[in-house]
């Protein structure tokens, strides 16, 4: 199994700690970022990933060059930036022949049932799965709206009028039809330009375990006194946490 990483975001909303050092290089109660996903990764068996990199690239092949945890790991650089889309194009070819992929923003910082996840995908084989969860502040996100039976009906990138408070957590399976979705413009972001075109042929899968997207200084903080590793799982179903709010995950319906 394969895995996009998407961590090539220059991580503005994070300066000053990333004025020197990479996003995904930033240390969660003294672990950075970027090995806690390859700790992932070697827990639920894949085996090679592509990591996209664009601030800070050299800091960050340094660092895999010396910790790769046996993950095979593959990098593209973008001297100018894609778009999370766009990546995925640029390197299709990495993933000829593949019947699905794993593709996740590098700055989500999760503890979720990927297995599950995987299995609930090759049982329905939709063109995507995304996972979902709730947030408190809808406008901030992707957000989604989804039938009875968990496909998702409409997909807005940061709605004006949210429809709903179910959110894009940043983890998803994509499949060749995923790629081929994707606009030819660059830069293309998966939000605002593949997964509205989708709706009707993706799955939501609820994430009911850890998740915070650390795309800011507040999150940032709030991830050094909450998370609870990747060794005890019983510690991981617990909370969904964004900005200052923690809420207990509620089912897709």
């Amino acid at each position: 199994m394969k895995a996009f990483l998407l961590a090539a975001g220059n991580g503005t909303r994070l300066r000053p700690l990333t004025d020197t050092t990479p996003k995904c290089l930033l240390p969660v109660r003294g672990v950075p970022l970027l090995q806690i996903w390859l700790d992932i990764c070697k827990r639920f068996g894949i085996e090679e990933v592509l990591i996209n990199l664009h601030s800070h690239a050299a800091s960050v092949q340094r660092y895999l060059s010396q910790n790769a945890n046996g993950t095979r790991v593959r990098i593209a650089e973008e001297p100018q930036l894609l778009g999370s889309a766009g990546t995925l194009r640029a390197n299709r070819d990495w993933v000829t022949g593949d019947e699905c992929f794993w593709i996740f923003y590098a700055d989500v910082l999760n503890c979720a049932d990927l297995l599950n996840m995987m299995a609930l995908h090759q049982l329905r084989k939709p063109v995507a799965t995304i996972g979902v969860y709730r947030v408190p502040d809808p406008k901030r996100c992707g957000i989604v709206s989804v039938t009875a039976d968990g496909t998702v009906r409409e997909f807005v990138e940061k709605p004006m009028n949210p429809s709903s408070n179910l959110a894009f957590s940043g983890l998803m399976i994509g499949t060749p039809q995923l790629i081929e979705s994707i606009p030819d413009h660059r830069p293309a972001d998966i939000g605002f330009h593949v997964l509205p075109r989708l709706a009707g042929q993706m799955l939501a899968v609820p994430i009911e375990d850890y998740l915070i997207d650390i795309g800011t200084i507040e999150n940032y903080q709030i991830a050094q006194a909450t998370w609870p590793g990747l060794r005890d799982r019983s510690k991981c179903s617990s909370y969904h946490i964004q900005g200052n709010e923690v809420s207990k995950p509620s089912p897709v319906s």
